[in-house]
C-alpha cells in the first residue's frame, strides 16, 4: 500500500469522521454538564464508572481499571480522583486483602450529583447525536452508535 492508496484514504476519512463526531458530542455534553452541574465530561464519566462498583467478586476497580474505563492515563486518573475527593464526591480506602491496593468509592454527595447530572448527560448526548445526524458524512456513524448494544454483565 502507498500513501495515496484509496483504501488508506477511505480509512483516514472514516477515522476523521469518527473523531469529528466524538469531538462534537464531547463538547456538547461538556458545556451542558459544566453549566448545570459544575462537572466535566471526565468527572461525570469517573463518577459513573465508580458508581457501578459492587461488593461482589471483582466488584471494586483498581486504579488501572478505572483509568482504562475513563480512557485516561493512570496519573491523570489519580489527579481526577484527587480533585473529586477534595470536593467530597469520592473517598479512597485501602484494600482489605492487599494493603498496596487503593480503592475509590463514590460518596453520598457524589451519588446525588451523579443522579442530578445523568438526565443532563443523556439529553445532551441525544441532542448532539440528533444534530450530527443532519450531516450526511456523520449520519452513518450516528446510526451505528444508536444501534450499538453493549453486553450486560451477569452477576
Amino acid at each position: 500500500m502507498t500513501a495515496t492508496d484509496p483504501a488508506l484514504t477511505a480509512l483516514s476519512q472514516g477515522w476523521c469522521a469518527l473523531s469529528l463526531l466524538h469531538g462534537r458530542i464531547d463538547a456538547h455534553i461538556e458545556k451542558a454538564l459544566q453549566s448545570r452541574h459544575g462537572l466535566s465530561v471526565r468527572e461525570y464519566s469517573l463518577l459513573d464508572v465508580l458508581s457501578r462498583q459492587h461488593n461482589g467478586t471483582g466488584g471494586h476497580l483498581q486504579m488501572k481499571q478505572v483509568a482504562d474505563a475513563v480512557v485516561l492515563s493512570q496519573s491523570a486518573t489519580t489527579r481526577l480522583v484527587t480533585r473529586l475527593e477534595d470536593r467530597g464526591l469520592l473517598t479512597r480506602y485501602l484494600c482489605d486483602t492487599d494493603r498496596r491496593g487503593i480503592y475509590t468509592d463514590v460518596t453520598e454527595a457524589g451519588l446525588a450529583l451523579l443522579a442530578e447530572a445523568r438526565p443532563t448527560n443523556d439529553a445532551a448526548l441525544r441532542e448532539a447525536l440528533d444534530e450530527a445526524a443532519k450531516n450526511p458524512e456523520l449520519a452513518p456513524l450516528v446510526k451505528a452508535v444508536e444501534e450499538l448494544r453493549m453486553p450486560v454483565p451477569t452477576a
